[in-house]
């Protein structure tokens, strides 16, 4: 199980919750954070924190957000695990459903 990063996050990325995750599994996008959900250990610390409420348990995704369960999950099947989102920075791509997306809170 893991936690996911929904659609509210798209152009925000405050950030906040990769300072409280403290297993460094919140990766950066362009336009969005994304969980990876082998290396989150549902400790839930990035939930409180998101000022938009962007992060949900994945059994608790509201339903019109469930598609991003699938963009948290295939963002990394090219990275695979990289063992860390410090190490890599930030990544220069996002998935196509997030690239496709107009802009948020405009």
């Amino acid at each position: 199980m893991t936690y996911i990063i929904t659609q509210t996050c798209v152009d925000v990325k405050d950030l906040a919750c990769v300072e409280e995750c403290p297993v460094d599994c919140i990766y950066e996008g362009n336009r969005m954070l994304y969980i990876h959900p082998d290396e989150c250990v549902d400790c839930g610390a990035c939930e409180p924190v998101c000022p938009v409420e962007a992060i949900y348990y994945e059994d608790d995704v509201p339903a019109d957000q469930a598609e991003f369960y699938d963009v948290n999950v295939k963002f990394f099947d090219n990275l695979g695990s990289p063992g860390g989102a410090a190490k890599m920075g930030k990544i220069d791509a996002d998935h196509p459903v997030v690239a496709a997306l107009p802009p948020q809170g405009e």
